[in-house]
């Protein structure tokens, strides 16, 4: 007589339990659907989806979601497909990460902004915008450096060189200087016209060639 293949011990039952293959391969699954892998213009990145799930209004959110709404590609390898520029998706990636903005010396805030916006990351894109604004400010509060010019002249030369100066030279100080000789019955006095100009954080004297305006002065100042 052939035993049952369930035996029975006084009041205990022993049993064994077995997944299925397709028990096992569903677990399985949930395993690995933790990861995302992602190709954004050609460049891989691996991350989890707790990671793209950080901004709930973000579209790596509706990514990692699976949103029907959502128009995604997959390439070959089973990655989705994002056509942006990847050398600032990196800081992007990271700033879900570990919630810190880390960027390298060679990007700028700007294109790291581009693609938050792009991405919709809300805290990202306030934080980026108050960085460009102080560093903007920072700049502005940069002191003026000026090149002063001393030019010699008669009166009755004054009108005819206040009236070239340009180019960004604004008159400073006059200063007499006396008579220098006679013309005809009257002294003619002479002046020394001190003019300013800003450098606009550039060295003074640069390669492009002076306008007429900007020789005239340079010519006056030669006769010192």
């Amino acid at each position: 007589m052939a035993e049952n293949s369930s035996e029975t011990s006084g009041s205990v039952h022993r049993r064994c339990f077995t997944h299925s293959p397709v028990e096992r391969n569903t677990s399985a699954g949930v395993g690995a659907s933790k990861w995302i892998r992602l190709n954004v213009g050609g460049t891989y990145f691996l991350t989890t989806r707790q990671t793209l799930c950080r901004d709930p209004k973000s579209f790596l959110y509706r990514l990692s979601q699976a949103d029907p709404e959502l128009d995604s590609d997959k390439d070959e390898t089973g990655a989705y497909l994002i056509d942006r520029d990847p050398t600032y998706f990196g800081p992007v990636l990271n700033y879900l990460r570990h919630g810190k903005l880390v960027l390298n010396r060679d990007l700028a805030e700007e294109g790291v902004l581009e693609e938050a916006e792009f991405y919709n990351i809300t805290s990202l894109i306030k934080l980026l915008k108050d960085k460009i604004r102080e560093r903007d400010c920072k700049t502005s509060q940069v002191p003026v450096k000026h090149v002063y010019r001393v030019l010699q002249c008669q009166e009755e030369e004054l009108t005819q060189m206040v009236s070239t100066m340009s180019d960004g030279w604004k008159f400073e100080q006059l200063v007499s200087i006396g008579s220098s000789y006679n013309y005809g019955n009257e002294d003619q006095a002479e002046f020394l016209c001190v003019v300013s100009k800003e450098l606009h954080n550039q060295s003074y004297g640069t390669n492009s060639e002076p306008s007429e305006k900007a020789k005239i002065l340079q010519e006056r100042g030669s006769r010192m």
